[in-house]
């Protein structure tokens, strides 16, 4: 087992000219109140998108030129009544790749409407068991997750499993590889939490004691458990977070090829903007538009010792200096990944 973990490596998944990533919420309504959910209703709105604007946003942002996916979210987005319309909508305009990413919840009868081929459906869940998911997520959070990625498993969808790495579940992540052989689960996503939304306003995450890991909490355990979920022969996606003294800083801001669209027609670039009205875009009258004055788009090209500019002006308690000022690591953009398996 040992000889296995230690051969594998993981490999960085630098950004790549022409790669496109739609993240498409549908609406900010969800039947679970997640301690840290992103969504904030007074910055992204609190409607739903009616099934003409889907269409219409999603034939703005179709290029079918150019790898192109689209990611549609929440809220929960099996609550919204045309998600699968809004799946073979997007197949009709030339998206390749189409994901679903759920609380497993499966509203409106998905698995009996969707085929398997039509889409990826990737399941949250921030802990092995009850004891630690449900306090997270809710009540009977974990039992139904479960019960339904075991289902969509059996029907043939192709399944992803997301993790949300903070202090308040971290010393559980190894037991979720097991886990995940168990679900018949093959692709392992471990996200570290950003101090957006509900987390960004947590009583529990103050200065002194906060939802963020530290460097050494991350770099120790999840590289480790990356590579044993990859021993079960399950892909392991998770963020770069910290880059190496002679790594170069990419941004994806600067690329241009993820868009973060919200019901009320903000349009991001970079997620870490999310809770400030820095949208570089914004959907209006049928038409994409650049937003006047300060916006992300004008702060990306700030080169700092820190790394990622976003990061240190929005969260800059989870950066540590050394005696002389320079700081011990580097952030990497929050959307660079490492993939091993």
């Amino acid at each position: 087992m040992n000889r296995n973990l230690n051969s594998r490596r993981p490999r960085t998944l630098y950004f790549q000219p022409g790669e496109r990533n739609i993240f498409l919420h549908l609406l900010t309504a969800c039947n679970l109140s997640c301690r840290h959910c992103y969504i904030n209703p007074a910055q992204h709105g609190s409607g739903t998108l009616a099934r003409s604007t889907l269409e219409e946003w999603l034939t703005l942002f179709a290029d079918p030129g150019k790898k192109s996916n689209v990611i549609f979210l929440g809220g929960e987005p099996t609550l919204h009544p045309d998600l699968v319309h809004g799946v073979r909508y997007a197949q009709q305009l030339g998206y390749q790749g189409i994901t679903i990413d759920t609380n497993g919840f499966l509203h409106h009868d998905l698995l009996a409407r969707l085929r398997p081929e039509e889409a990826v459906l990737s399941f949250s869940l921030d802990g092995p068991d009850p004891a630690i998911n449900d306090p997270l997520r809710g009540a009977g959070v974990f039992a139904t997750a479960t019960a339904n990625l075991k289902q969509a498993v059996a029907k043939g969808f192709d399944v992803s499993l997301i993790f949300t790495a903070s202090r308040l579940n971290i010393e559980h992540l190894p037991r979720m590889p097991a886990l995940l052989a168990e679900l018949g689960c093959r692709r392992f996503f471990i996200q570290v939490i950003g101090l957006r939304g509900k987390s960004a306003a947590d009583p529990a995450s103050t200065a002194d004691d906060p939802l963020q890991l530290t460097p050494d909490q991350w770099l120790e355990v999840v590289p480790k458990v990356a590579a044993e979920a990859a021993a079960r022969g399950i892909q392991v996606i998770y963020p770069k977070v910290y880059l190496e003294p002679d790594e170069p800083f990419q941004c994806a801001g600067r690329l241009g090829g993820n868009f973060f669209i919200f019901p009320n027609g903000r349009v991001y670039l970079c997620p870490l903007c999310e809770d400030f009205p820095l949208n570089a875009l914004r959907l209006e009258n049928g038409e994409l538009r650049e937003n006047p004055g300060i916006t992300e788009r004008k702060l990306f090209n700030l080169d700092i010792p820190e790394g990622c500019v976003m990061n240190k002006l929005l969260q800059p308690g989870n950066i540590a200096y050394n005696p002389d000022g320079t700081p011990r690591h580097r952030i990497s953009c929050c959307l660079l990944k490492q993939e091993i398996g």
